[in-house]
């Protein structure tokens, strides 16, 4: 398999990603669970946040930043204010009464072990394991699936807080060599280590300041490729532009890597590198921050010193390489395809040739193993296999075990395996193996666990949106529950990038249902359900579709007594904390709680800080007046008014969150809390030592999980007692 690491994939992180699944058993109640303390009294007294006089001129429009000086998270001042937001929102957090059993249960249910997807190169196999409460899973080598496993990287043995974690692995073509990447304190930046397999043994090699990378060894085992900035901030304050693709020979320090390419006249392009499988040719994908389009260039292997030369440069689609067979390379594409198509591109005439035409259904992803396409379809939110020759004629349809979703397939075109991960609402993630030439699909790893899925039913239902679209929209709850409008619902959403929402387990989710509450998750426009034309209609000057979506589901769940406003809580996690921003200043009635996680809430300002300028594909940039116009419009930050009743907050973030930098909750919760006209609590936890969420140690998933599912409870109860 080609796995080129397109850079743009990695520009903004997947806050819409749902945790993983975790085991669950029966349900008892904590019989010793610590008594709490009683609550603050309402309203909270919150630390005193000095506003300064900072304006800024947009275009003849003065805006207002009084919070500007929250932007530097080293400052003494903004720690101080970390410090004390902090002391507020834990002592309201701690006091909730259901919050210690929440945390004991979810403790519970995360026990039990669970596998990554594994790769098999050179006879080994690799693959993620967690025995269950262990906070960064293991990596483990083994000969086979059903062979003893050696553990050959544990994280855990790197920082007594678990805050060191695990990211991109690569071995070498001879399974001789393990080149790696960690991430410290849920960083962005990554450090590259190189490991003996055999041994186990580190050997010098040390590549730090690595960001947004892949990994590509060469054939010959001589080194591998990754991409880097030049520019090492680790603050998100500096924007990071003029990535460049490297290359690092083994037994050589870091500073003789060569170059391999460069653009100083294209700063926002991006660099991704591998090395086709027969090692002819190393492919690069070039990006450009988060837009969909990409270009294609490569560089023959086989002539030492070759230039890297275009090979598709006209920026007109989407182009994902899939891997080279003969002279020429399959790619997937929405080139005259919006919903996706695979196709040949010769490399001498740059040519193509249509391999697999588009579909009524969207083409999510596609390997070339075992001689053939295995392409990966969605069809409503929901997943489908399909298989092909690789002269495009079908081959079968591999059976999925039921209606749920892929979250990641492995495969190599000389292997005649595939392997994946599948998982569903109420079923934890199993590992399947395809024997492409059998065309059998057998399933090699399941969680262990006394959970049953039939104890929960799913229903999917498409609501119509004031325009006509149909938002797709699953309902999850325990089977024999009767909504109505006391039922407790929380709604999830994201909306943007190109991702897509698809069925998914998690323990946090089956907490929730497990405690009479109703799970909803809504497939907006501006993710990528039904490829581009979804996509684009929710971005730039249409985002404000999306939010008029995620407002159009709330409706029908009231006007379908699944519940109502006072007992909906919504929930989403970096352009999901966007979606929860806008909607709650838009329409903060009909919400009984908001949770915005590391949301993108500054719109005027977000292109200032790391690789936010990489978003304007799908946002727009304020430095055009005419972006500035809608921007303003539905800017969280820039529409809260003063002495509105918001619903109760709870915000979270990262204190050195360098992808979404935490100024975005800073000040937005800082101009929430002065412009409370009501009593509904606002609160900001930060977690200290932590970034956008990537690598968190599972400890801390479970208390932030708690904090954030104990709060939605109090707030959702709190007109049952005729507060509101």
């Amino acid at each position: 398999m080609l796995a080129c690491m397109l850079a743009r994939t990695s520009l903004f992180v997947l806050g819409a990603v749902l945790l993983p699944i975790l085991g669950c058993m029966s349900t008892p109640t904590p019989a010793s669970a610590p008594h709490p303390r009683a609550l603050p009294a309402l309203p909270l007294r919150y630390p005193a946040t000095h506003k300064g006089d900072v304006v800024d001129d947009y275009h003849g429009t003065l805006v207002a930043d009084p919070y500007r000086w929250l932007e530097d998270p080293d400052s003494r001042e903004t720690q101080a204010w970390v410090s004390a937001q902090n002391e507020v929102t834990h002592s309201f957090l701690d006091a909730l009464p259901s919050r210690a059993e929440i945390e004991q249960r979810m403790t519970q249910l995360w026990n039990y072990e669970r596998w990554g997807v594994p790769q098999r190169k050179a006879g080994k196999y690799l693959y993620l394991r967690n025995d269950g409460l262990q906070n960064q899973s293991v990596l483990c080598v083994a000969d086979a699936l059903e062979a003893p496993a050696r553990v050959l990287l544990d994280p855990n043995a790197l920082s007594k807080d678990g805050t060191v974690a695990l990211g991109d692995t690569e071995l070498s073509e001879d399974g001789r060599f393990l080149a790696y990447m960690l991430a410290e304190a849920g960083s962005d930046w990554n450090r590259i280590r190189v490991r003996d397999v055999a041994s186990g043994a580190d050997l010098p090699d040390l590549v730090e300041w690595v960001k947004f990378s892949g990994l590509s060894w060469s054939h010959d085992g001589r080194g591998f490729y990754y991409s880097t900035f030049p520019e090492h901030d680790t603050t998100g304050k500096v924007a990071l532009k003029n990535q460049r693709l490297c290359f690092h020979a083994l037994g050589t320090p870091s500073s003789a890597d060569a170059l391999v390419y460069e653009r100083p006249d294209q700063p926002e392009w991006g660099f991704g590198a591998s090395v086709s499988d027969d090692g002819e040719l190393l492919v690069i994908g070039v990006s450009q921050g988060t837009d969909q389009r990409t270009r294609i260039y490569t560089q023959d292997l086989r002539t030492p010193g070759a230039s890297v030369v275009p090979l598709l440069d006209a920026f007109d689609a989407e182009y994902r390489p899939l891997g080279k067979v003969g002279r020429e390379l399959f790619l997937q594409t929405d080139k005259d395809a919006p919903r996706g198509r695979v196709v040949a591109c010769d490399l001498a005439t740059r040519a193509l040739r249509e391999i697999v035409p588009q579909s009524p259904d969207t083409l999510e992803s596609a390997r070339l193993a075992g001689g053939r396409l295995v392409c990966l379809y969605m069809k409503d939110a929901q997943n489908e296999l399909r298989d092909f020759e690789l002269d495009g004629k079908p081959a079968g349809r591999p059976g999925l075990p039921g209606i749920g979703s892929v979250a990641e397939i492995e495969g190599r075109a000389g292997e005649d395996e595939l392997y994946l991960s599948f998982s569903s609402f109420s079923r934890p993630a199993e590992i399947w193996r395809y024997r492409i030439s059998q065309r059998a699909m057998e399933r090699v790893f399941a969680p262990k666990t006394g959970f049953s899925p039939d104890e929960y039913v799913t229903r999917q239902i498409f609501v119509p949106n004031k325009d006509g679209t149909q938002v797709p929209l699953f309902l999850c709850h325990r089977r024999g529950l009767r909504p109505d409008l006391d039922t407790r619902c929380l709604l999830y959403g994201y909306g943007g990038f190109d991702i897509s929402l698809k069925p998914s387990f998690s323990v946090a989710n089956l907490v929730w249902m497990e405690r009479g509450g109703v799970y909803a998750l809504a497939c907006l426009r501006g993710g990528g359900e039904y490829g581009r034309e979804w996509h684009e209609a929710g971005t730039k000057e249409r985002k404000q579709n999306v939010f008029d979506d995620f407002i159009a589901v709330a409706q029908w769940l009231e006007t379908n007594h699944y519940t109502s406003a006072a007992h909906l809580a919504i929930r989403g996690g970096s352009n999901g904390g966007l979606l929860v921003g806008a909607c709650m200043t838009q329409r903060p009635e009909l919400f009984g709680c908001c949770l915005p996680a590391v949301g993108v809430l500054d719109m005027l300002r977000y292109t200032h800080f790391s690789i936010g300028w990489a978003w304007a594909s799908d946002y727009g940039d304020a430095a055009d007046p005419e972006a500035f116009r809608y921007l303003m419009r539905y800017s969280p930050l820039h529409n809260l008014h003063a002495g509105t009743h918001y619903p109760p907050t709870l915000v979270t973030t990262g204190d050195h969150d360098d992808r979404v930098v935490p100024a975005h909750s800073f000040k937005f919760a800082s101009a929430l809390q002065a412009a409370q006209g009501g009593d509904a609590p606002v609160l900001i936890r930060i977690e200290t030592r932590g970034g956008h969420g990537a690598g968190k140690p599972t400890a801390r998933q479970i208390e932030e999980l708690a904090d954030q599912w104990s709060f939605a409870e109090w707030a959702l109860s709190r007109s049952r007692s005729g507060v509101r």
